[in-house]
């Protein structure tokens, strides 16, 4: 491919990801400015890559290998900005706090039973920071009804311990 082609289409795959990334900032649970100053770092370092990719493949102009280098850094990014909404199901009536423990299973079951408790797997647990849609098992949405959504308290981690195992047991 030409030079000038791969510039335009990865110019414009680059663009709309960065879009991608400034929305996403916007619903992180950290601040908005330490989100953007997260982005121009990335600039920086995709800035530096380029230069030093420019030495080796000398045919291709410095505009074309920064928008290679920023499409592969920002797709990287979406991955690890990625926050699953979870479906969470309570029975008719439930009031109460929601626990939501660390399982060994593939599969999250948001489904609580009457004392509040579901599973969900490591991913779930370690990725997850956006507020959930909490219905009861009738499919009434019941998210104006919840606490507000603070990351800091909302999504507490936290463990247990008991005298009958000798391993934490992990929950949200």
């Amino acid at each position: 491919m030409k030079d000038s082609t791969l510039k335009y289409i990865f110019g414009l795959i680059s663009s709309l990801l960065l879009i991608g990334l400034l929305y996403k900032i916007t619903r992180l649970p950290a601040s908005l400015i330490l989100g953007v100053m997260l982005l121009l770092v990335v600039l920086v370092v995709c800035l530096i890559i380029t230069a030093v990719l420019k030495l080796i493949f000398k045919r291709s102009t410095f505009l074309t290998l920064f928008a290679i280098v920023t499409t592969v850094t920002f797709l990287t990014s979406f991955y690890y900005l990625y926050s699953s909404t979870l479906k969470i199901v309570v029975p008719k009536g439930y009031t109460g706090s929601v626990t939501l423990v660390l399982s060994n299973l593939d599969e999250n079951i948001l489904t609580l039973d009457t004392n509040g408790v579901g599973y969900i797997n490591k991913w779930t647990y370690e990725k997850t920071y956006t507020p959930p849609i909490v219905i009861d098992n009738e499919g009434n949405r019941l998210n104006k009804q919840c606490v507000g959504f603070n990351p800091s308290t909302f999504w507490a981690k936290g463990y247990s311990t008991s005298t009958e195992h000798p391993d934490k047991i992990y929950y949200l």
